[in-house]
């Protein structure tokens, strides 16, 4: 989550994204594509200017709005990607597109999950190279946890599952990563109110130091945090407590504007990005 950041993929909105019918996707209200497109493309651009690689999925996904959002249909180990089955079931249909981006960018597909398995990326993030933290909620189940464990058994890495709160209930979109940041290897952003006490635990017990959002920034994504290297950063602007908070602990933050393709759309600098090379 943290080791210097190489090649990342990303998808520009589409005309998907532009017409979605905010009650039907759970947007707060209907993006601009024009804008979204512009808040895309400066957000690509900290990226460039950070030496991150940055790679496009341009696979036709018609009718699919929550696409740019390339995290959460896949899950990328050392040995290869795992395909995903999305919670959200109007993204189930993603899976076909990013198994062939994949191919297209030549990383081998290790396993993919199958029914009644749901997980989704967001609510999937490394605690250290060999330990992966899962949350359990209305987008990730048991049985998800299960396969992905199963898969991941053979490489030697351990999962922790840790359930997550009910909050808004099944519609919003609430992941673990919605609570969570890693900025550097035992330093991490949390939003603590709904943060999984079992997780607190572990991460105490591997001395973890922890930086708190404050609840005036929960909703506009303070705990979103995309890490390009130890301590240097990118979160969504208008959370300046949790900036200040990150900067007193070294490290170096850069924000952009996201109204259209985050705050409309519930997806921070995370879901936006899936990083596919990290150096370690």
């Amino acid at each position: 989550m943290v080791a210097p950041l190489k090649r990342v993929l990303m998808r520009m909105p589409d005309q998907s994204f532009g017409i979605a019918d905010p009650q039907k996707w759970h947007y707060t209200a209907k993006p601009d594509l024009e804008n979204a497109r512009k808040e895309h493309r400066d957000f690509a651009q900290i990226l460039i200017n950070l030496g991150v690689d940055v790679s496009y999925h341009d696979k036709p996904m018609d009718g699919l709005a929550d696409a740019l959002y390339v995290f959460d249909p896949v899950l990328i180990t050392d040995a290869g990607a795992v395909l995903l089955r999305m919670g959200k079931q109007l993204r189930q249909g993603e899976i076909t597109g990013m198994k062939s981006c994949l191919a297209g960018l030549g990383i081998p597909v290790i396993g993919m999950l199958e029914p009644p398995a749901l997980a989704e990326g967001g609510d999937i993030f490394w605690i250290d190279n060999r330990t992966l933290a899962i949350g359990i909620g209305f987008r990730t189940n048991r049985a998800g946890v299960r396969q992905i464990e199963t898969l991941l058994k053979q490489f030697g890495i351990d999962i922790l599952g840790v359930d997550l709160p009910y909050h808004h209930g099944p519609d919003a979109c609430l992941h673990l990563l919605s609570l969570i940041s890693l900025v550097d290897e035992r330093l991490a952003v949390i939003y603590k109110p709904l943060f999984p006490v079992s997780l607190y635990q572990d991460m105490l017990k591997r001395e973890f130091d922890f930086i708190e959002v404050p609840d005036s920034e929960f909703s506009t994504m303070g705990p979103n945090i995309l890490t390009v290297a130890p301590r240097i950063c990118i979160m969504l602007e208008g959370n300046p407590v949790t900036k200040s908070r990150l900067e007193d602990k070294g490290c170096k933050v850069y924000t952009y504007r996201g109204e259209d393709i985050s705050l409309k759309a519930e997806g921070g600098p995370t879901c936006l990005t899936r990083p596919i090379l990290r150096i370690t």
